[in-house]
C-alpha cells in the first residue's frame, strides 16, 4: 500500500524515526503489566534480556532505544511511599548510562539514549562520561536532557525542597553550556597524536582548559577525554512548558512529546519550529517523536480484544501514583471521580496542560488521569489502520514515534512483526542503517552538531591562558 496525500510535505513523505522506550525496571509507564504472563520487564536485573532486546531492534533497523530515568521516589502516595515499593513503581530502577555501556559492545549499529538529569552529576564528570560512551559505541551515543520533576530526586543531591519549575531551566542552560565548552572546545580535531617516533602524545598547544565560572559550577579543564566521533551526544529534550520549550528549541535535535492529539501536537510543533528559528537555528533543526503504544490485530476485532485484555491487568492505582507523584500531589485515598480543580504544581507542568486539554471542560477527574495514561498515546487496529493514524501524526509534525511498551519483548515483537512489514511499504520506515555515526543516521549530515547549534559557538574559542590566570575567570569569545 502506498502512502496517502500528504498536506505537510511537497514530495513523498520522509520516514519515521523510530525508536524503543524503555527503563531498567519492572514498571515504567502502564503499571501492572510486568505481572502479565508473557511479560519478561521483572527480570530488569538481567544483562541477557535487554541484548536480546536491543539486538531484536537492531535487526527490525530501530533507530534507537531509548531509556528514561529516575533519580528519586515519586511523591507520596495514600499517605506515603510504601505503595511505590508494593507496586515497583520505577523503583528500584538501574543506572542507564552503566547499562549502555554493555549494549554497545553487543549492538554495532542502534543509537543509544540515555536519559541524566542535570541534578545528578556534575557537567564535568558527566561530560567525560558520554564521550567515553560514544567511543566505544563508534558514535551511537544520545542524552536525553531532564531537570527532574521529582522533590524526593533533589532531595537525594543536597536540596532541601523541588527547585522551582524556571530555575531548574536557568540550572540546565549552565549545565549544558559548561558540556558544550568541554565536548566542543576543549581538544582541537588532530590534537591527539600518539607518534610513537617522536614520543609526542598530544600537541598541548591544541588543547586548552575551559574555565568555566557561572553561578553553579567552576571548572578549569581541560576536557579529560578526547574528542570523539560526535564530540556532543545527539540530544534530546522533552520539556513541554513555555520555559521547557524554549530550551528544547535553543538545545534539542530531537524532542520527546506526549501530545493528546494530533491537533495538540500540530500547534506545540510550530511553536517550538518558530522558537528555534527565533534562536538562529532553522525548523527542522528540531525532530518531534511521539511517545506511543501500539496494540496490533490480524483484523479491528481482535486489536480490540486484545487492547481490552491489556486494559484489565492494569494497575490503576499505579498509574495515579505515577501521574500525581510527577505533579507533586498525593492522589491517593480519594474517589475516582474526585476531580483535579484548579491544582498548581512546581512539577510537570507541561504534562498537567495535556491532560486538562484531554478532557472537556479542562477539569479532568482521577478517573480521567489514569485513562488519559492508559489511553491518550495508544493505537489499536490493523497494521494498515496504525501506518493511516501515524501519517495523520506525520502531517501533525510528528517525525517519528518512541514507542511505549506493555510488556516486554512482545509489544515491540507484535510492531516488528506486524507494523514495520506496512511502515516499510509506504517507504515509511528504513530498511537499512546509514553508515557513521547516530546523528548521520538520523539527520543524513555530518557526525557533529551543525553550526547553528549553540554548542557550535565554543569550537575553537578558547584561548591559552598564563599560569596567573588559571585562578581568574575566564573570558570566552565565540568564533563566527
Amino acid at each position: 500500500m502506498t502512502s496517502t496525500p500528504s498536506t505537510r510535505f511537497d514530495g513523498p513523505r520522509p520516514r519515521l524515526l523510530i525508536s524503543a522506550f524503555v527503563m531498567n525496571t519492572s514498571s515504567h509507564i502502564m503499571g501492572g503489566q510486568w505481572r502479565r504472563p508473557e511479560a519478561q520487564q521483572h527480570r530488569f536485573n538481567e544483562l541477557q534480556l535487554w541484548v536480546d532486546l536491543a539486538r531484536q531492534l537492531e535487526d527490525a533497523k530501530f533507530d534507537a532505544i531509548f531509556f528514561a530515568d529516575v533519580v528519586g521516589l515519586y511523591g507520596d502516595y495514600d499517605g506515603g511511599w510504601a505503595s511505590l515499593l508494593k507496586k515497583g513503581l520505577q523503583v528500584p530502577s538501574n543506572d542507564p548510562l552503566i547499562l549502555l555501556s554493555a549494549l554497545a559492545t553487543g549492538t554495532r549499529e542502534i543509537g543509544l539514549a540515555a536519559t541524566s538529569s542535570v541534578i545528578q552529576s556534575h557537567p564535568f564528570q558527566f561530560a567525560r562520561q558520554m564521550s567515553t560512551l560514544d567511543h566505544i559505541s563508534g558514535g551511537r551515543v544520545a542524552w536525553n536532557i531532564v531537570t527532574s520533576v521529582l522533590e524526593n530526586a533533589h532531595r537525594n543531591f543536597n536540596a532541601t525542597e523541588l527547585t522551582k519549575h524556571d530555575e531548574r531551566y536557568d540550572w540546565a542552560d549552565e549545565y549544558v553550556e559548561a558540556a558544550y565548552k568541554l565536548w566542543e572546545g576543549s581538544w582541537a580535531d588532530d590534537a591527539l597524536l600518539r607518534d610513537k617516533e617522536t614520543g609526542v602524545h598530544a600537541d598541548p598547544e591544541k588543547v586548552s582548559k575551559i574555565y568555566h565560572r557561572g553561578p553553579r559550577y567552576s571548572i578549569d579543564g581541560p576536557h579529560l577525554a578526547a574528542p570523539s566521533p560526535q564530540r556532543t551526544p545527539v540530544l534530546f529534550q522533552a520539556g513541554s512548558s513555555g520555559r521547557g520549550q524554549q530550551f528544547c528549541a535553543a538545545n534539542a535535535e530531537a524532542t520527546f512529546t506526549l501530545a493528546p492529539s494530533t491537533e495538540v501536537a500540530a500547534k506545540y510543533t510550530a511553536a517550538v519550529r518558530e522558537q528555534a528559528v527565533a534562536a538562529g537555528r532553522h525548523p527542522d533543526d528540531v525532530k518531534f517523536l511521539q511517545g506511543m503504544h501500539f496494540v496490533v490485530g490480524g483484523t479491528e476485532a481482535e486489536a480490540n480484544r486484545k487492547a481490552d485484555e491489556l486494559e484489565d491487568s492494569l494497575d490503576i492505582e499505579a498509574l495515579l501514583a505515577h501521574v500525581g507523584g510527577g505533579f507533586g500531589v498525593d492522589l491517593g485515598g480519594l474517589p475516582l471521580d474526585t476531580p483535579l480543580g484548579d491544582l498548581e504544581t512546581e512539577g510537570s507542568q507541561g504534562h498537567l496542560t495535556a491532560i486538562r486539554a484531554s478532557v472537556r471542560g479542562g477539569n479532568p477527574t482521577l478517573r480521567d488521569i489514569a485513562l488519559y495514561r492508559s489511553r491518550a498515546n495508544r493505537v489499536v487496529g490493523t497494521p494498515d489502520q496504525i501506518a493511516d493514524r501515524l501519517e495523520q501524526w506525520q502531517d501533525a509534525g510528528i517525525d517519528g514515534i518512541n514507542i511505549i511498551n506493555q510488556t516486554i519483548p512482545g509489544s515491540y515483537t507484535d510492531f516488528i512483526d506486524g507494523v514495520l512489514p506496512e511502515l516499510r511499504s509506504r517507504g515509511l520506515a528504513q530498511t537499512g542503517y546509514a553508515p557513521g555515526t547516530l546523528r548521520e543516521k538520523l539527520f543524513g549530515a555530518g557526525p557533529r552538531l551543525n553550526g547553528r547549534h549553540p554548542a557550535a559557538a565554543f569550537r575553537g574559542a578558547f584561548t591559552e591562558f598564563s599560569a596567573a590566570a588559571e585562578n581568574q575567570p575566564a573570558t570566552v569569545t565565540a568564533q563566527s
